[in-house]
């Protein structure tokens, strides 16, 4: 990779007129604004996208939704187990902390466990305090889990329960937060108006989250406006995503239409070829 940077230097110049008098001896500053430009060139082809390919990871990134389907194997290598902490009256396991794989179900993957871990400390030193209440969901309980809230609902998709393989939580970078306030409460879009969740949309990207499903967003994400569910993509990702209003769905036209011309421009697809997802088949 060559980094090939060109700036425009900043000139200060202090032009001092001649002393006519007391009340005309204002000093003119003129000032050219400094641009600095930097662009990525991977083997001499520019690479124009706000975040570079070395700081995202595909595997952090991975879409799953109505039309990017997961395949049913789909199951993260690096599943680590939270550590139980107390359960809500339904008999849910809420959790803050993480240990070894030891069969416990609720698992996310290493890299967004830890971030969580440092996200609940934090939150927990300004006054907030978050449970985990789900996380990585196989394809057959998402199955399961579909079917079942159909059946409840008299064969209507009210928008929360997604298919099996269009699920985030198969990810295993997905996670479900209930702030203390909201405890023995429905999950419902009311749940946005708690302080703890305030606090997870202004926060979040500090620790790689996104808020995977706002509640401007409905009509791409195609679920319903969910203030409890965070997304892990890394850092840099979630800053971008987070401060420019997107949804993850918005952030992959973005990367595709940056991968098509990068290509078009002779890009080796080596480079990005991870970053290009199929959907598998769904039955």
């Amino acid at each position: 990779m060559k980094r090939m940077y060109m700036a425009l230097a900043m000139a200060l110049m202090l032009m001092a007129a001649p002393a006519l008098g007391e009340d005309d001896g204002e000093i003119s500053i003129q000032q050219t604004a400094g641009i600095f430009i930097e662009e990525v060139t991977y083997d001499d082809v520019a690479w124009n996208f706000p975040i570079d390919l070395s700081e995202m990871d595909p595997d952090l990134v991975r879409l799953a939704n109505k039309q990017m389907f997961l395949p049913k194997d789909f199951v993260p290598d690096d599943l680590v187990t939270m550590k139980t902490r107390k359960q809500d009256k339904e008999g849910n396991n809420l959790n803050g902390g993480v240990k070894k794989d030891t069969g416990g179900t609720l698992k996310l993957r290493a890299e967004c466990a830890e971030a969580l871990v440092t996200m609940l400390e934090d939150a927990m030193d300004e006054g907030v305090t978050l449970y985990l209440k789900s996380a990585y969901r196989s394809y057959q309980t998402q199955a399961t889990m579909y079917y079942n809230r159909l059946e409840s609902n008299n064969g209507k998709d009210l928008g929360y329960v997604t298919k099996a393989g269009a699920s985030d939580h198969q990810t295993g970078l997905a996670a479900d937060l209930i702030p203390k306030e909201w405890l023995g409460k429905g999950m419902t879009r009311a749940m946005g108006v708690a302080e703890g969740c305030k606090w997870m949309a202004n926060n979040c990207a500090r620790y790689g989250f996104i808020l995977r499903y706002p509640e401007d967003k409905e009509d791409i994400t195609e679920i319903n406006y969910e203030p409890w569910h965070l997304r892990y993509v890394g850092v840099p990702v979630a800053t971008y995503i987070m401060e420019n209003g997107l949804c993850l769905e918005e952030f992959h036209v973005e990367l595709q239409a940056a991968i098509d011309q990068f290509l078009a421009d002779g890009g080796r697809m080596s480079l990005v070829r991870d970053f290009i997802q199929v959907s598998a088949e769904n039955d």
